[in-house]
């Protein structure tokens, strides 16, 4: 039996269609940024790289606040609003032609693709049931890499023609694609914002909301406290996403890890790094959704996550034996190795998915989501510097040692999700709520 290639019509659909309207985009964005900071905006590349750091930087700290914001107003107001923003900041890269405004441009960028993934992921938690969550991720995971290969190619139609013009065109067209993932998300059902304010006067059984009597004064404490994130207070669940985070370490893997791996290490041909990446978004499109199928639970998502470790050991140590053997030879056990890596890769999405939303309190999901988000920025920041001294400078014990830690960072995920679904399941009672004395 065969996943079917499309979620059911309705909001599901919409939520696949604005996927495919941004990432379309984005592909293009990403084989033709450099270029285009470089060549038509006449910045240095150690320039480049340091302002994408610092606005990465920037972003990860707006996942949270910007996450509660959705939890509070509603999710599909704040990720339409943050679409929107992110489309607009996208258009200011066509007019900066400087360092200072291409740094607040980028900062903007982060945000606003922070704060959409964190709405997008509350907004999909209000619409879709608990059990059927993990597997219209995956649908949406399938159509974001269907759409990232084809933006990849007119991204390269772009690099050939080599043009101001065509680079133009490619920034517009992200821009566009942000406004029309707006559109689509405005055609989804609304979600009721589920705000964590302090409880009005009367709320919690006092009549004057003063605090007067033993449990109203409780009540008051309990809402100061409610005015702070609550996931900076959640330790199993900030164990989870470091842990997540050295798993997301694979993210780099393929647009940096590999290529210098390839050119550097062994004798395989320059243009196998495109094969690979082809290789990997195609498998991702077809088998993702079935990957998903059967994970409905922490328990389902953690032997998940713990399966796709060993996979992604076997991949690195598969990867390690393409040094110093003939071309050919070194091609095909690339080609073995980064159909692992994929495997490893839709495992670990999966069991990542249902833990990440499973083990966050239902009123706080947008909160929750931008604080596990930061583990795909974190990835791509310390990522690069973390492969390139494993992989390039220490060759094989640097592979084994890439699987190793991966391998114990999916093992470690039982024991904390374990830990955060107590956590989850018993929460604190509230007290009773009584009359004030007069």
């Amino acid at each position: 039996m065969t996943a079917s290639p499309a979620p059911p019509a309705g909001p599901q659909r919409l939520l696949a269609l604005a996927q495919l309207s941004n990432s379309i985009g984005d592909g293009a964005f990403y084989v033709t940024s450099a270029l285009y900071f470089t060549r038509v905006v006449g910045l240095t590349p150690a320039r480049v790289g340091l302002g994408l750091t610092l606005a990465w930087a920037v972003g990860s700290l707006a996942g949270v606040p910007l996450g509660r914001l959705a939890d509070r107003r509603g999710p599909r107001g704040a990720a339409v609003l943050l679409a929107l923003a992110t489309g607009l900041s996208v258009a200011a890269f066509l007019v900066v032609r400087g360092f200072l405004p291409f740094v607040a441009a980028a900062c903007a960028y982060a945000c606003a693709q922070s704060g959409l993934a964190a709405a997008r992921q509350a907004l999909l938690a209000g619409l879709v049931a608990s059990g059927q969550r993990t597997r219209l991720l995956a649908y949406l995971q399938s159509t974001l890499n269907a759409g990232l290969a084809a933006g990849a190619a007119l991204g390269g139609l772009a690099l050939h023609l080599g043009t101001r013009t065509a680079y133009l065109g490619v920034f517009a067209l992200d821009a566009a694609g942000f406004l029309l993932c707006g559109a689509l998300l405005l055609r989804v059902p609304a979600v009721p914002g589920r705000g964590t304010a302090v409880p009005p006067a009367g709320e919690h059984g006092c009549e004057n909301g003063d605090g007067c009597g033993d449990g109203c004064g409780r009540e008051q404490g309990r809402g100061r406290e409610r005015s702070r994130p609550a996931v900076v207070r959640d330790r199993p669940y900030i164990a989870l996403t470091l842990l997540n985070t050295v798993l997301l370490l694979r993210m780099p893997l393929l647009s940096l890890g590999l290529p210098l791996w390839i050119t550097q290490r062994t004798g395989a041909a320059d243009w196998l790094v495109s094969a690979l990446f082809v290789l990997n978004t195609g498998a991702v499109t077809l088998f993702q959704v079935r990957v998903a199928r059967g994970i409905g639970s922490p328990g389902s998502a953690t032997r998940a996550v713990r399966r796709s470790g060993w996979v992604m050991l076997a991949a690195c140590a598969v990867f390690a034996l393409s040094a110093g053997v003939p071309a050919p030879v070194a091609a095909a056990v690339l080609v073995a190795g980064a159909a692992l890596q994929a495997a490893a890769e839709m495992g670990q999405s999966a069991g990542a998915w249902q833990l990440s939303f499973d083990l966050a309190p239902a009123d706080r999901v947008g909160e929750y989501q931008g604080f596990f988000g930061t583990g795909v920025t974190v990835a791509r920041t310390l990522g690069p510097l973390v492969l390139t001294s494993l992989l390039v400078e220490w060759g094989t014990p640097g592979w084994l040692l890439l699987g190793g830690a991966t391998l114990a960072a999916s093992y470690a995920m039982g024991p904390v999700a374990r830990r955060a679904a107590v956590r989850t399941e018993r929460p604190t009672p509230l007290p009773a709520a009584r009359p004030c004395a007069t």
